[in-house]
């Protein structure tokens, strides 16, 4: 179908949803928030849709105006320019209005889990996670987004063994979604007394938040331990049961939850937790689409890939994927300044999904 049938049928659908919508009385509430979902789903296309009509319609009247031969020398050129400028423009119109037809991922509107893990490095490792941790915040922060710390393992000089959080806000999983991977730093720890550059690393993995209509649980396939929570070193932080594990026992996902104080808001924590990594597993088996992109369009998305290396002697940040080196360093690690990154990695990924489209 040519793309501008494809718009009159997704700007007359856009209408008669809207028709519809006028009449709240004649359905349900569920139907009523279904159509002003979907209506709300096709604005951007809509509004793309349209100006690519209205210039399409200018250009055919331009060219037409372009072959009267009683048109004066003068009027000809303005013409030819704006000949031009429609097509630059028209061009441009396609390719946003391609990407918005592009199929979406179910998950992109999601809020996220974040994970980070210290992985070989020692204490090194553990500080660099720690710092990772604080970008993702800073992140948020900048794009509106609430960043929930569910939970933190922390190492004496600052550093964590892993930590946890809960991103919400507006698509959420769409921009962080190919944060998943290795991240490894390359520095002069400050415990190094010779000056030697080391190279530790940490594990990101990103999921979607799941929610109760996601994932269907039978509690018999729940293993719930209960047990005391214990600090560093293995010392005893309460005296009571309130730490909790949750293991999910046809796929062996095992959730430990011991901030809390409560046993009670542990649990709450680790089945939100557990619930989101099956979501995630099953999303991975089932989306051929999404586990084909991350095998080779962006980076499989691995938790064992190396996907973005931090050099502080240097002061560049590289993404392997892309790829893309940035010499600020500071910008990205200490104010979350992501979007460069980010904004490549989609954008690579929308035009793989089109060349295969086509």
């Amino acid at each position: 179908m040519a793309l501008s049938e494809r718009l009159e049928k997704i700007i007359a659908r856009h209408a008669a949803l809207g028709d519809k919508m006028m009449d709240p009385s004649s359905m349900s509430q569920q139907e009523y928030a279904a159509i002003a979902k979907e209506r709300a789903d096709l604005e951007d296309v809509v509004v793309l849709g349209q100006q690519y009509v209205k210039q399409a319609n200018d250009l055919r009247d331009s060219e037409e105006l372009a072959k009267d031969p009683g048109l004066d020398a003068e009027l000809k050129d303005i013409v030819a320019e704006d000949i031009k400028t429609l097509k630059a423009s028209i061009e441009e119109l396609e390719h946003k209005i391609k990407i918005e037809l592009l199929p979406k991922d179910a998950a992109d509107h999601k809020n996220a889990i974040l994970e980070i893990r210290a992985g070989t490095g020692g204490e090194e490792a553990a500080l660099f996670a720690a710092e990772l941790f604080r970008m993702y915040n800073k992140y948020a922060d900048r794009k509106g987004w609430k960043f929930e710390v569910v939970a933190i393992a922390q190492t004496g000089l600052d550093g964590c063994k892993e930590a946890q959080a809960i991103i919400s806000g507006k698509d959420v999983f769409a921009n962080l979604k190919f944060e998943s991977g290795v991240h490894r730093v390359q520095r002069v720890p400050e415990t190094e007394t010779s000056g030697r550059i080391h190279t530790s690393a940490a594990t990101v993995a990103v999921l979607p938040e799941a929610e109760e209509v996601d994932i269907q649980l039978n509690e018999s396939d729940l293993r719930i331990d209960v047990y005391r929570a214990s600090g560093a070193g293995g010392q005893h932080v309460n005296t009571t049961d309130s730490a909790v594990r949750i293991t999910h026992i046809p796929t062996g996902v095992c959730v430990s939850m011991q901030d809390e104080k409560s046993q009670h808001k542990n649990k709450a924590k680790a089945m939100k937790i557990l619930l989101s990594r099956l979501y995630d597993n099953e999303r991975q088996m089932r989306d051929s689409e999404r586990s084909a992109m991350r095998k080779g369009q962006v980076g499989s998305g691995d938790r064992s890939e190396r996907i973005r290396t931090y050099n502080y002697h240097e002061g560049r940040v590289t993404d392997h994927r892309i790829p893309l080196t940035l010499y600020k360093l500071p910008k990205v690690i200490y104010e979350g300044e992501l979007d460069e990154f980010i904004d490549a990695l989609v954008a690579k990924d929308q035009a793989e999904r089109l060349a295969n489209q086509g």
